[in-house]
């Protein structure tokens, strides 16, 4: 029987319609630091696991590297063809990473993914990566979080009445973490003995959202598309009700990515 990974990893191909233009944008500063610690140069190959619309292929295509692309859901790659159909040397597959084989191995000199690599089968990602891989490659990994600086909007403790109420409530002790308190995989890329001269870097950024922006991000998140659609009336319609009484009728969240960088062993 699939694992909850598995079955929650397909639901993002219901809003590719949303998705692409829903999601943050990643900050310039990490592909700058990207093709830096990834010792990237032009027309050097690319791999992207789970593209989903493009978000994270379009900056780097821009850059002029040649990208293969593998996501999952036929929606999502569908969106992802048409957003990248400015860039020829963009290709986009539709399939699992773990199903996928490159036509030669050794030929990326970056395997990435954004936001997607926690989707991949753990006993497959790196081993696979690693192959995918020339000699003297790198894998690149990051995910966006919620972060929460001293300023952080109110309304996230705030909401959480609701949340509760409608039972989904965070478990246990929850902690809002600050962007460098979101824990790294720095042990686990070591420990898999394939990758070596691990970077970490982490970025933060804020953005405004009205409750039309913030409502069409949430229905993007895996879990409130598995939430029923009882629950998440109630919970958008306190959301709308709240930002309504807001003389901007706007919230700010706080976002926080940690960028993962690490060669390929020989």
């Amino acid at each position: 029987m699939p694992n909850d990974r598995e079955q929650l990893r397909v639901t993002f191909d219901s809003v590719a319609d949303n998705y692409h233009q829903a999601r943050p944008e990643y900050p310039a500063a990490l592909y700058a630091d990207l093709i830096e610690l990834a010792c990237l140069n032009p027309g050097d190959r690319l791999l992207e696991i789970g593209c989903a619309t493009g978000k994270a292929t379009i900056p780097l295509a821009e850059r002029g590297f040649p990208i293969t692309c593998i996501e999952l859901g036929g929606d999502l790659a569908a969106q992802a063809r048409w957003n990248l159909a400015a860039y020829p040397e963009v290709n986009v597959f539709q399939g699992t990473f773990e199903g996928w084989e490159p036509p030669a191995p050794g030929q990326f000199s970056l395997v990435f993914a954004a936001t997607a690599w926690h989707w991949i089968d753990p006993a497959v990602r790196y081993r696979k990566a690693w192959t995918a891989l020339r000699p003297g490659g790198h894998l690149a990994f990051w995910g966006t979080q919620h972060v929460f600086p001293p300023d952080a909007d109110p309304i996230f403790d705030e909401i959480q009445s609701v949340y509760d109420e409608i039972g989904e409530g965070r478990p246990g002790t929850w902690i809002c973490p600050r962007l460098d308190q979101l824990p790294d995989s720095a042990d686990e890329i070591t420990g898999s003995g394939l990758f070596t001269d691990v970077h970490v870097r982490r970025f933060g950024w804020e953005v405004a959202y009205t409750a039309d922006q913030y409502i069409a991000l949430l229905a993007t998140f895996s879990d409130h598309m598995a939430m029923g659609q009882a629950k998440r009336d109630r919970l958008y319609s306190e959301i709308r009700r709240r930002l309504a009484e807001r003389p901007d009728g706007r919230l700010r969240r706080h976002w926080g990515v940690v960028l993962h960088v690490a060669r390929r062993s020989e």
